[in-house]
């Protein structure tokens, strides 16, 4: 199984960037999935979550009417649309599959453990 991070970069407050999340080697509708971010000196959060069963989302409170989180099955990617981005953003991002084992704030150290580099978002004015 293979998840790549892409689309991280600058951005200036009130800006904007859209992240993607390519996967290999499972079926993204299967399983439910999230977008996780860590600060430097900070935790692993759980930024949105799709699931696999019709789709529903959810979003960590800071994020809610900012952050847009889609997937595109054809394609078999999973996106971040992030919108109106503020300084607290900035962090690297990895996309996971939550397999209900493993805690929501493992997510980050289990992605860099299995080859992930994440995306970095900065946001600068």
């Amino acid at each position: 199984v293979q998840m790549v991070e892409s689309g991280g970069g600058l951005a200036q407050p009130g800006g904007s960037l859209t992240l993607s999340c390519a996967v290999s080697g499972l079926t993204l509708s299967s399983y439910n999935m999230g977008w996780y971010r860590q600060a430097p000196g900070k935790g692993c959060e759980l930024v949105a979550s799709i699931r696999r069963d019709g789709g529903a989302t959810h979003y960590t409170d800071s994020v809610k009417g900012r952050f847009t989180i889609s997937r595109d099955d054809a394609k078999n990617t999973m996106y971040l649309q992030m919108d109106n981005l503020e300084f607290e953003d900035a962090a690297v991002y990895y996309c996971n599959a939550r397999d209900g084992i493993t805690a929501d704030q493992a997510m980050c150290t289990y992605a860099r453990a299995a080859g992930s580099q994440g995306t970095q978002v900065t946001v600068s004015s």
